[in-house]
C-alpha cells in the first residue's frame, strides 16, 4: 500500500510539474477540459431527452458520488491539505524561478558569438573564393579518403545565404588569423547523391535523403590548401591543428562543427534550423 501511494505522489508530482512547467502541457490539458466537458454535455442531453428515468438516476449517482467525495476529503482535510502542498509547491517555485533557469542541452546557442558575425550580418557581404580546377579533388591522395568527391556540388550559390556568409567568415578568419587557406569540398547535396553516400556504409554517412543538412543547402564539408595541394588527412599533424581551429572558429559564428559527434567529421559545419530536416 505504501509503494502505491508513493508511487502515486510521484506521478501526480511529475504531472503538475508539466502543467506548471511547460506551457505546451497546459494547453493540452485545456483542450482535453474543453472536449471532455462537451461530450459530457452531449451525453447529459441525450439522456434527457431520451428518457426520464435514466436522466433522475445519472443526477442521483453523481450528486451522492460528489457529497462523498466531499466527506472523505473533509474526514482527511489536513492529510489532503499537506498533500497537496506537496505536489503543487516544487513546480510552482519552478514555473516561479523560469526565467533563470536555464536547462543543460535545452538551449540550442551552446558557444559564444563572434563579435564579427554582427557586423556580417549588418551589411558587410563576403565574396566566395575562386572555384578550383576539378583536378585538385581528383587526386590519389583525396580519392583514397574521399573516393565519391568527383560528384559533389561545390557551387556557393546553391548555399543558403546566411550560412554561406557565417562560413565565408569562418575562411576568412582562417586565414587572416591562422594562416589557413580552406577549401569548400562540398555545400549542396542532392537527395540522389545523399542516398549514393549512404549506401556506401555508416564510414561515409549515416544520413539518408533528407535526414542531412546538405539538402537544406545548411552544411558543408571543408578542407585546406597547402603548397598547392589538397590536403584531408587527419593523420596529418598541420591538418588537424587546422580542423580543431577551423571548429572553434565555425562554433564563434553560430555554426555547429563536426569534430564533437560521436561519428566525427572533421571538416563538417552545419548552421541548424528548427523544422527543417525531414522536409
Amino acid at each position: 500500500m505504501f509503494i502505491a501511494l508513493v508511487l502515486m505522489y510521484f506521478l501526480l508530482a511529475c504531472f503538475a510539474c508539466w502543467i506548471f512547467v511547460f506551457p505546451a502541457g497546459r494547453a493540452l490539458l485545456l483542450q482535453a477540459m474543453v472536449n471532455l466537458g462537451w461530450r459530457l454535455q452531449r451525453r447529459a442531453q441525450r439522456l434527457q431527452h431520451g428518457g426520464g428515468a435514466q436522466w433522475q438516476r445519472l443526477q442521483r449517482d453523481t450528486g451522492s458520488s460528489l457529497v462523498q467525495g466531499w466527506r472523505l476529503l473533509l474526514r482527511h482535510r489536513w492529510l489532503s491539505l499537506a498533500g497537496a502542498l506537496l505536489i503543487v509547491t516544487p513546480p510552482l517555485l519552478a514555473w516561479l524561478s523560469s526565467d533563470r533557469i536555464a536547462l543543460r542541452g535545452y538551449s540550442d546557442q551552446q558557444h559564444a558569438i563572434n563579435e564579427q558575425v554582427s557586423d556580417l550580418l549588418r551589411g558587410e557581404q563576403l565574396v566566395p573564393p575562386p572555384t578550383l580546377p576539378p583536378l585538385f579533388f581528383t587526386t590519389t591522395e583525396v580519392t583514397q579518403l574521399r573516393p565519391m568527391l568527383d560528384g559533389a556540388s561545390r557551387n556557393w550559390q546553391l548555399l543558403d545565404h546566411d550560412y554561406a556568409q557565417r562560413l565565408l567568415l569562418v575562411f576568412k578568419i582562417m586565414k587572416e588569423m591562422h594562416g589557413y587557406d580552406m577549401v569548400l569540398l562540398e555545400g549542396y547535396r542532392s537527395p540522389a547523391r545523399q542516398n549514393l553516400l549512404a549506401a556506401a556504409g555508416p564510414q561515409v554517412t549515416n544520413a539518408k535523403a533528407f535526414q542531412s543538412y546538405h539538402q537544406y543547402g545548411l552544411a558543408a564539408d571543408c578542407a585546406f590548401m597547402h603548397e598547392g595541394k589538397l590536403i584531408i588527412s587527419e593523420k596529418n599533424a598541420w591538418a588537424m591543428r587546422g580542423y580543431h581551429l577551423y571548429g572553434v572558429t565555425a562554433e564563434s559564428v553560430g555554426l555547429r562543427w563536426g569534430g564533437r559527434w560521436t561519428m566525427m567529421d572533421f571538416g563538417h559545419t552545419e548552421l541548424r534550423q528548427p523544422g527543417v530536416l525531414g522536409k
